[in-house]
């Protein structure tokens, strides 16, 4: 080991730990009256929110949570879900944020793996949790989330958390202890096999923090998130934290706005009525707010768009795009916090037209600071940086899961020869952008040549007629795989093979596809099936057409 100089801190110099606490600092210095908002419902101060992280410390002390204890939780999107993402860690707690889109046999595997002590439950899934009940391992308590006026149930509660939180009081000396301990926990769903835990620690969510503080907002080309901004997520709370970007509005002390349950109109409402500015969410959200009928009369000037958790077409992009909303792509999976890549636009780009921006904000993008990321073949060579050569992304930063919770083997898998592979096929150009082609185990492979999925889906997404699109690799007796696609028509459109087929020849023609890539099927579909956080789920659609 290299030999370094280590200097000894003077006597009583405080040692500064990374916890989330200190993320509370600033918010209310600078903006302490701008407000949280919860839907149609509520609304409070920056202020206000302090307090009430310190009175839900004290009802979660009084409930018998104590440093290393587990909270559950299960909630829409809401002012509590804030809260909790700060009063549980800041308490020496771990805050297991409960996909409420999971089975009732997989949510109750991923409670009991985490061995939750406390649950925080909102009406709607009270069903869900009385079905459960009598199998949970380690359950001690539950606190009842109510909008309105509170439903009966058969759960021992300790009582409804507005109540407990009213006779609470407001201060609270919140400890310092060890930056590393764990302040969060979710599980992800994979292609085999049970959901697998990934947890975070209070130093990797302070340092991913404070890196997309500046990422958001510091670069010309990346103009997503500014102390003037209005903020409401469209990625669940339960999926990787809303991608960590509650975490940074509090910490700017932007105005918040939380919507709830997730229905088109309604965030196209509060978008207007809020003054929304920036989201995130997943392409399949954004077609949904563009095909509802609050958005047939609403222009979207000024939303930043943020879109990640699978490809962006260029199809939705147009449409979102002719709509007024600024797309940007980000990259990322559960196991990193998420923050990878994000669409950079140099001087070039932004002397473009909108439209002509449109193929590089659909991209990967260029990975963010402090973030270490390379392409490898099979043999663990860099690839070349020539926006060709394909490989693994495999990465390395400050902020990355370190393991699966009591799953040693397959964290190891994760952190092959100390970095972490993504699963995701790509290439890098010369300039360092990343453009995923496909993961690796969604690539077609057909008489020896390899189609990207992602890229059909894009070609396909041209047509004006369609909505939205999947494409996967089924068995061929002669070429090993063909593409087969899926495809949703917009409203009062009609497509057929042979339209598609037509439509695709022209990219044949241009030299964008070999003709081997056109589909060997079209289905034409009410749906696509989806995961629990809205992407894709072709995992599903293969076996669904193998049986």
């Amino acid at each position: 080991m290299m030999a370094t100089k280590i200097i000894p801190p003077a006597d009583g110099a405080y040692a500064y730990p990374l916890l989330i606490k200190q993320l509370l600092l600033s918010g209310v210095r600078y903006e302490p009256g701008r407000e949280i908002v919860y839907a149609d419902k509520l609304r409070y101060s920056y202020q206000t929110l302090n307090q009430r992280i310190r009175r839900l410390a004290n009802t979660l002390t009084a409930a018998g949570v104590k440093a290393g204890d587990t909270v559950a939780l299960l909630d829409w999107d809401s002012h509590r879900y804030l809260e909790c993402f700060f009063a549980v860690p800041m308490i020496g707690a771990v805050l297991h944020t409960v996909n409420i889109r999971l089975s009732p046999d997989q949510v109750l595997y991923t409670m009991n793996h985490a061995e939750d002590d406390l649950v925080l439950v909102h009406d709607d899934f009270l069903p869900l949790v009385e079905q459960i009940h009598g199998q949970l391992k380690t359950v001690k308590g539950y606190l009842q989330l109510t909008d309105d006026t509170a439903t009966n149930t058969s759960l021992p509660l300790l009582g409804e958390y507005e109540d407990l939180l009213a006779g609470a009081a407001d201060q609270y000396d919140f400890p310092d202890f060890d930056e590393n301990s764990v302040a969060t926990l979710f599980y992800t769903t994979g292609t085999t096999g049970d959901p697998k835990g990934v947890y975070f620690t209070h130093r990797q969510l302070v340092l991913h923090t404070l890196n997309a503080v500046g990422t958001l907002g510091v670069y010309q080309g990346l103009p997503l998130l500014r102390s003037d901004d209005v903020y409401m997520p469209i990625t669940p709370m339960f999926h990787v934290h809303a991608w960590g970007v509650p975490y940074v509005a509090t910490l700017m002390g932007i105005k918040q706005v939380y919507p709830g349950r997730y229905e088109p109109n309604s965030l196209v409402r509060l978008f207007r009525e809020e003054q929304v500015t920036f989201s995130h969410c997943v392409p399949t959200i954004l077609q949904m707010i563009l095909n509802c009928e609050e958005a047939q009369q609403t222009r979207f000037e000024g939303w930043k768009m943020l879109l990640g958790g699978s490809a962006l077409t260029l199809g939705i992009a147009s449409e979102a795009s002719a709509k007024g909303i600024q797309v940007h792509s980000g990259y990322g999976m559960s196991e990193t916090c998420p923050l990878l890549c994000l669409t950079y636009l140099r001087e070039a780009d932004l002397a473009q037209s909108t439209h002509a921006q449109l193929a590089t904000r659909i991209k990967t993008g260029t990975p963010v600071p402090m973030v270490d990321l390379k392409i490898i073949d099979a043999n663990g060579n860099d690839v070349v940086h020539d926006g060709e050569s394909l490989g693994e992304i495999v990465v390395r930063a400050p902020w990355l899961t370190q393991g699966y919770l009591k799953e040693p083997e397959k964290g190891e898998e994760l952190w092959h020869n100390g970095w972490l592979h993504t699963g995701d096929l790509a290439s890098i150009d010369a300039l360092g952008g990343v453009e995923i082609k496909d993961r690796i185990k969604d690539v077609i492979k057909t008489g020896g040549e390899w189609i990207s999925s992602l890229a059909l889906e894009s070609l396909i997404s041209e047509h004006a007629a369609v909505m939205s699109v999947a494409v996967v690799g089924i068995a061929d007796e002669q070429w090993g795989e063909r593409p087969m696609a899926l495809v949703v028509c917009e409203p009062g459109q009609y497509l057929d093979r042979k339209i598609l087929e037509t439509h695709l020849q022209g990219f044949v023609e241009r030299g964008r596809i070999n003709k081997w890539a056109i589909p060997k099927q079209f289905k034409f579909v009410a749906e696509i099936p989806r995961t629990s956080v809205g992407k894709i789920d072709k995992k599903l659609i293969r076996q669904s057409e193998s049986s």
